[in-house]
């Protein structure tokens, strides 16, 4: 019997050792990591690295290990993203870089889109929400310019092995509650670091229900509960969908052995996914969530569907089930930003984005846009209804907005009725 199977470990556990080359790694542990992947963007990618890779007079010890996305600052609205666009284009091809996705959609979408995220996989990204790739079965993070740095000269990082704090989620939710409520539910709960820089991980016969992307969406707002990595367990449904991406039987090998053992340590917490209503945060951040009826004074002037949290191929169904065949309210501005071309493309194919336009709404690039608060941002006093991930005072736009976070149904619904509405009453 091997040491990893006498000592019980989690996913976390399980897919740091794996990268440190370990049989098993104990909580609090530091240990050095070899790095699967590492994907940055416009923004934290070469515009950063480029100087400080010259100074050290070093290289990227894996080309094929390396994805960078333009998505920030695409399409370019002035001369400084004009500028940095430039220089990531300019520094993809002096470096050769074999995998660049430009203007196509915001990485933590493209990224998995393109097969590049596999069960046990150890990434990283120079990125804030990049444990998006927890919802593969892979243990991902964020990092700096400096950290990625190291990774691209050395191909490793260390880490300390984190607890496991783990999100049961028994019951089933309703026709128009989503993932996104999860989330937001959740870090009501606990507070932004309620994380505390830890891995969680969601579990539960609520999650194992959800679909890849909606399972993408918990991942990548763990990020807003202060985790360092928000982790699923692979299972049937992720490798369904890598197969239907293209990723071949051979690389999925041994994909169901990234699971929390049952008998390892972890702090456990439970919630019934069946008694969840409609959840939206108020401004100024996405901790200050109550339920969606606590709202319904609230006149929104816009109406956003976007960010990579909330304008994937079934955040745009979602909208499109609330609006269909109706006009938004006089007075509320609907916006959709796709997060990806390849998702616009097939939501364009069902019909999606056509009830979507005849419903009202401007459709705007495949960039994080005004969720990144580049470009394309919102006006001054503007009340915002928006599916994105968070509500800082300032990020989207100046002081004086205020935005509200809900699901994609959700900021459906208040668009149509001109109020903050529960999408339950639409749909019914």
């Amino acid at each position: 019997m091997s040491t990893s199977e006498t000592m019980p470990q989690t996913l976390a556990q399980k897919l740091i050792a794996r990268a440190a080359g370990r049989t098993h790694v104990a909580v609090g542990e530091v240990v050095t990591c070899n790095v699967d992947l590492a994907m940055f963007h416009d923004s934290s990618g070469p515009r950063r690295l480029k100087p400080m890779l010259e100074e050290l007079g070093a290289e990227i010890w894996d080309k094929n290990k390396v994805v960078l996305v333009l998505d920030h600052y695409v399409p370019a609205q002035d001369a400084d993203a004009q500028k940095i666009i430039q220089i990531t284009r300019d520094t993809a091809k002096q470096w050769q870089l074999p995998n660049v996705i430009d203007s196509e959609g915001i990485c933590h979408v493209v990224l998995p889109e393109r097969g590049h995220l596999k069960p046990g996989m150890f990434c990283v990204g120079g990125d804030s929400h990049s444990p998006t790739g927890g919802a593969f079965g892979c243990y991902m993070f964020g990092i700096g310019a400096t950290e990625m740095l190291g990774v691209c000269v050395t191909g490793q990082i260390w880490v300390q092995v984190p607890r496991t704090l783990r999100m049961h989620w028994h019951g089933r939710l309703q026709a128009g509650v989503s993932a996104k409520d999860m989330m937001l539910h959740m870090i009501a709960r606990f507070g932004m670091n309620g994380g505390q820089y830890q891995a969680v991980e969601f579990s539960g016969p609520a999650v194992q229900a959800l679909s890849m992307a909606e399972r993408m969406t918990m991942s990548n707002m763990s990020a807003e509960m202060g985790a360092q990595a928000g982790l699923i367990a692979a299972d049937a449904t992720t490798l369904a969908h890598l197969k239907s991406i293209g990723v071949s039987q051979d690389k999925l090998s041994g994909a169901e052995q990234w699971f929390t053992d049952e008998d390892a340590e972890y702090e456990q917490h439970m919630f019934d996914a069946s008694r969840l209503s409609p959840q939206v945060a108020a401004p100024h951040s996405p901790a200050n969530t109550r339920d969606v009826a606590e709202f319904a004074d609230v006149v929104p002037s816009i109406a956003y569907i976007g960010a990579c949290t909330g304008a994937k191929l079934e955040d745009l169904r979602a909208a499109a089930q609330v609006l269909k065949g109706q006009r938004v309210a006089a007075g509320v501005q609907l916006m959709v930003a796709p997060a990806s071309a390849r998702e616009q493309a097939q939501a364009t194919q069902e019909g999606v984005m056509q009830i979507l336009q005849d419903a009202g709404a401007t459709i705007l690039p495949n960039s994080c846009g005004a969720c990144a608060g580049y470009g394309a941002t919102f006006p001054e006093g503007a009340t915002v209804i928006s599916s994105t991930a968070r509500n800082f005072k300032g990020r989207m736009g100046p002081a004086s907005v205020n935005v509200y976070l809900a699901s994609p149904y959700t900021v459906a619904a208040s668009a149509l009725r001109g109020r903050i509405s529960d999408a339950r009453e639409v749909l019914a």
